[in-house]
């Protein structure tokens, strides 16, 4: 590990109990910051309202300052009660379709993501997953902790441990195995971050909208990746949140990930262009094994700054 890495752990890697709740409200009022946090959503309606619950009674209501002044639920298409659940549990609730309608939607998490910036407004825009179990809203403060605490801090992931089943530490297997490898061979600055494909990340919004976004799986990669290149490993940091539980995905779903993932670090080397986006896998079937072909998500979105519709909200 380079040494700088070694340094960079040891002053930008921190606990959550490191910041009590009571700090972080007296620096959000010092500080006039305000905080959106974001769950982008596809069929969790059995997760989805617990985390909007936990969130408004802890980080809104009953506090001198709320944490938290904005909380959205992204519905990228559901087909169950999701956006009917995060409503009713106290979330502004809405379609990936609604916003931006100039341009058609593209699937994929890193097109919500991207999209939601037009619909929040705070300085501070957390992402949070929406499958996860047992929530803490300690993700949460978490990681806006170091954001109202430290002036240079601009990116701060969350780690924690991802248990697989009764095995601990199981949980991030294209983390090990795709991303990982990636960053310490090409981007050794960032090998440091023990979970570089979390969906649990705070961010300022100014850093933000000068990101492109991959509209898929490859968007925290992507943005990780860019932001070092932006503001310098000293502006990225992480949180120790404790135990992330969630549901996982098959073993053909974590190959569509992990190639769009490489795609999107490929794309950062070069940039250029892969000569086949597509990845073909196999299922068996009663006459012995059937390929089923996919295509590798090879979309971005520009910086939101870029956008007419952002530019013109900024102007008024």
């Amino acid at each position: 590990m380079l040494e700088e890495v070694e340094r960079w752990l040891a002053d930008r890697s921190w606990s959550a109990a490191d910041r009590p709740l009571d700090q972080l409200l007296d620096r959000k009022r010092a500080t006039g910051s305000t905080v959106s946090v974001v769950l982008p959503a596809l069929d969790e309606e059995a997760t989805v309202g617990a985390i909007v619950e936990t969130i408004r009674r802890e980080l809104i209501e009953g506090l001198p300052v709320p944490l938290v002044d904005e909380l959205l639920v992204v519905d990228s298409g559901s087909r169950d009660r999701t956006a009917q659940v995060a409503a009713d549990a106290g979330a502004r609730v809405v379609h990936r379709d609604e916003i931006l309608p100039r341009i058609p939607a593209l699937h994929g998490k890193g097109e919500v993501l991207w999209r939601s910036l037009l619909a929040t407004s705070g300085d501070i825009v957390c992402f949070v997953d929406a499958d996860l179990r047992d929530f803490s809203a300690s993700f949460v403060s978490g990681i806006v902790g170091p954001l109202l605490t430290e002036p240079d801090v601009q990116f701060v992931k969350a780690m924690y441990d991802r248990p697989l089943g009764d095995a601990p530490g199981q949980g991030g297997r294209v983390t090990e195995l795709v991303a990982r490898p990636l960053l310490n061979l090409h981007w050794p600055q960032l090998a440091g971050f023990v979970q570089p494909l979390g969906g649990e990340y705070a961010v300022r919004r100014s850093l933000l909208e000068r990101l492109p976004f991959p509209v898929g799986y490859g968007v925290e990669l992507g943005l990780l990746v860019d932001a070092l290149h932006t503001v310098g490993l000293d502006a990225l940091a992480q949180v120790d949140v404790g135990v992330r539980l969630h549901r996982h995905q098959d073993g053909q779903a974590l190959g569509r990930m992990a190639a769009a993932i490489y795609r999107t670090a490929l794309l950062r080397l070069s940039r250029g262009h892969l000569v086949r986006p597509e990845l073909t896998q196999f299922e068996r079937g009663p006459e012995g094994f059937v390929p089923r072909t996919y295509a590798v998500d090879t979309e971005e979105r520009p910086p939101m700054l870029e956008v007419e519709e952002y530019a013109l909200r900024r102007v008024a």
